[in-house]
């Protein structure tokens, strides 16, 4: 059995639109960040507190990047990742989205950057680097890792398309293009929409 425990305005859409390129069944837990996210069942479950966590058979699976690969592996017919001998680019795409590109994005957003005497310090180098390295990645192949999609599209669209919506990455044509390849597949539209319904009412 497959579960996720979600809010419907977290990275847990990550893991939601993951689950629909699967194509397999699977059970959804809304939960509260201010209280249920914070109940002590769900803390054992995971100690940080946050959305998503998947359960796929009593085993439990945390960070939205873990969670992409752990299914894909999890679920070879869907063929959402390489074979095990072409993964090299798989891999360095979709930590490096985990990594850098999350880190130097938030840094970005919260006013935090290194200073240029201490980019050695942080794991992106500097906020330019970091975006050069991104758009130089999207443009070599259709897809992140090559001609076909896998699990690190579902992680990288996620941060591109997030970032270009509400202005955290840059606006440049190689990152458009490459959303574009992806905000139409069925199953994001799919997992969107969930979402969405899912989401609190606004009062009139």
């Amino acid at each position: 059995m497959l579960r996720l425990y979600t809010n419907a305005m977290s990275r847990g859409r990550i893991a939601r639109w993951m689950l629909e390129e699967l194509g397999e069944p699977y059970e959804v837990t809304l939960l509260d960040f201010a209280t249920t996210m914070k109940a002590p069942d769900y803390l054992a479950l995971n100690p940080m507190g946050k959305v998503p966590t998947l359960v796929h058979d009593g085993a439990v699976v945390t960070e939205v990047a873990a969670t992409c690969a752990y299914l894909a592996d999890a679920f070879p017919q869907a063929g959402l990742a390489p074979p095990t001998d072409r993964r090299a680019a798989y891999y360095r795409w979709l930590f490096f989205a985990a990594g850098p590109v999350e880190q130097a994005v938030t840094a970005r957003a919260l006013g935090l950057e290194a200073p240029a005497e201490r980019e050695a310090n942080v794991g992106y180098g500097s906020f330019a680097r970091c975006m050069d390295t991104l758009e130089w990645a999207v443009s070599q192949n259709e897809y992140i890792a090559g001609p076909d999609f896998t699990a690190a599209d579902v992680y990288m669209g996620s941060q591109i398309g997030w970032g270009l919506r509400f202005g955290t990455i840059e606006r440049r044509p190689a990152f458009g293009a490459y959303w574009a390849r992806l905000e139409s597949r069925p199953a994001r539209l799919r997992a969107e929409a969930l979402d969405n319904a899912a989401l609190p009412k606004r009062e009139e």
